[in-house]
């Protein structure tokens, strides 16, 4: 199992790109960004992909809603190109307070629309033309970006419909907030059935969780309790918290000692994840920027042996 960091842009342009420099530097596999109110995260991709060399550069996710996708065709494979074939272009419909309450488009559907869009995006991405005609698109268009090539495609899938879509049609999925139950039953099998039955490789499963080494794991569940109260308030997450049986999300976040954690994220690997994102917290041991290297440290040291 891989193990990446899963970043904010919430810092300026240049500080983010250093973080990601630093990324590289203490080897770990990927970076990848969700794309929330700030930078855009594609120029962010960009711009580190001169300054690095070996590391995945993923984004977790792109909301599809504000991109047509042949426009996000031509951004990705440029920024790909740019980052010498390192993207890996995680999408997602988003949430419907989002979408509906924040910028007044449409969330109805929200599967068929990620469906139309793959089935324009897939093809100009793998042969540079698109011929398609639906209910959100008609689209007739090629073009060519020089020394760009194809590149992972992955989608936020948690439901059943989105699963299939994966399946069928991406790399594999990302998922934020789900738990070792939620994903052992229902994402792993739902989206690797999916792939089989239409014939493509087995699919990557990214999964992405908050992370902090703690000597006492209570009180990094309460601090995770108040930093990630948000997300337990959104439906789809709150469909697989509640798959998993538990509370909220500090209770499918990952603390203990070194022990506890290794052996958390050991699972994670014996199930079928193939990457895990790291969304490091500070669990409560010494300031918070000691917790959080102490994390990060420690995952270091995790590399290639998962």
């Amino acid at each position: 199992m891989r193990i990446g960091l899963f970043m904010l842009a919430n810092r300026d342009v240049p500080t983010m790109v250093e973080r990601i420099v630093k990324a590289e530097e203490e080897g770990f596999d990927g970076v990848w960004f969700g794309q929330v109110l700030g930078p855009d995260v594609m120029t962010l991709l960009a711009l580190a992909g001169p300054r690095t060399s070996r590391i995945e550069l993923g984004t977790s996710v792109v909301p599809v809603q504000l991109r047509h996708p042949v426009f996000m065709a031509q951004q990705a494979l440029t920024v790909n190109a740019a980052c010498n074939g390192r993207l890996a272009l995680g999408l997602g419909p988003s949430h419907r307070v989002v979408v509906e309450g924040s910028w007044g488009l449409s969330y109805d559907r929200a599967a068929a629309y990620m469906r139309e869009y793959l089935s324009i995006l897939r093809p100009l991405v793998h042969e540079g033309r698109a011929q398609f005609q639906g209910q959100f698109f008609r689209v007739n268009v090629s073009f060519q970006v020089t020394g760009a090539r194809p590149f992972p495609l992955l989608i936020s899938a948690l439901g059943p419909v989105m699963l299939r879509l994966a399946g069928e049609m991406a790399e594999g999925t990302i998922t934020w907030m789900t738990g070792p139950r939620a994903l052992e039953a229902h994402v792993i099998p739902r989206i690797t059935k999916a792939a089989e039955a239409a014939g493509r490789p087995r699919p990557r499963i990214v999964v992405g969780l908050p992370i902090a080494l703690a000597s006492d794991a209570e009180a990094a569940r309460q601090r995770a309790a108040q930093m990630f109260q948000f997300y337990g308030q959104l439906p789809s997450y709150r469909r697989m918290l509640d798959l998993e049986g538990v509370q909220g999300p500090q209770d499918v976040a990952i603390v203990g000692n070194e022990q506890q954690v290794e052996a958390q994220l050991r699972r994670l690997a014996d199930i079928g994840v193939t990457d895990f994102l790291a969304s490091v917290f500070p669990g409560g041991d010494g300031d918070d920027a000691q917790s959080m290297a102490r994390t990060r440290e420690f995952l270091r040291s995790l590399l290639g042996k998962l």
